[in-house]
């Protein structure tokens, strides 16, 4: 792996996807519904996109992109081993460092989705891949992010102390607020659910527990004041860059 040493995150780094199954063959697709159900119904791409995937990993989205019938996508992953898997399947990607790889400059992108969560970034580091983003992006070019929810009472505080690498949580708010300040427009939070594995009836359980927690959490945020919405243990962010 090429660890990129200017950043903080070594043991977990930026660069490469972590979520993969052990046996990452089963991951495609998993994957694909996970991205279909959560992701894909916010995204309005097209065919003819220009997209890159960042941390792409064994190549599980850029499956998805090629399954769709998109076919300008380019996957860039830290790991030999996942780059080996995903060209396995014929898929487009290559062994790269994000910042490195962003700060060389390319034809701007018309999408760019990041498959790490940002909490591997600190808050400085962020705002520099976020600025990279912006200058590798068509005008109006979307950026797709997503991070652990500090909001979420059970799992929020525990995903900072869970992972040397984690550096910071978000909630829908202060992701909101990071996007303005970097410069991106129309930015859309949204959680990203777990239990969309409808073929297993278990996940029909999940659904229900965590829709009573939801609400449990809305009605206790409210009573101290809060506005917070989204409790899911991730959320995710669509936005665009400005002119």
């Amino acid at each position: 792996m090429q660890v990129d040493k200017k950043l903080a995150a070594q043991i977990e780094p930026f660069d490469s996807f972590w979520e993969a199954p052990k046996q990452i063959e089963k991951g495609y697709d998993k994957f694909s519904k996970f991205y279909h159900r959560n992701y894909l119904k916010h995204m309005p791409i097209q065919k003819t996109n220009r997209i890159l995937v960042v941390s792409c990993g064994p190549g599980y989205f850029l499956d998805v992109l090629k399954n769709m019938g998109i076919t300008d996508v380019l996957g860039i992953d830290s790991d030999p081993e996942k780059i080996a898997y995903a060209r396995a399947r014929r898929l487009n990607c290559e062994v790269a460092n994000a910042f490195p790889f962003l700060e060389a400059g390319h034809d701007p992108y018309d999408v760019i989705f990041a498959e790490q969560e940002i909490n591997h970034l600190t808050k400085t580091e962020i705002m520099q891949f976020l600025s990279l983003c912006q200058q590798n992006l068509k005008i109006s070019g979307m950026l797709v992010i997503h991070s652990l929810n500090g909001a979420n009472p059970i799992t929020g505080s525990e995903a900072m102390a869970q992972n040397v690498n984690h550096f910071n949580t978000f909630t829908e708010y202060s992701l909101k607020q990071i996007l303005e300040h970097a410069g991106f427009q129309d930015i859309h939070v949204f959680p990203l659910k777990l239990h969309i594995f409808y073929e297993n009836p278990a996940n029909y359980v999940g659904m229900a527990i965590d829709s009573a927690l939801n609400l449990l959490f809305r009605l206790a945020f409210i009573f101290y004041g809060k506005t917070n919405k989204i409790f899911s243990k991730k959320i995710a962010a669509i936005c665009y860059r400005g002119s």
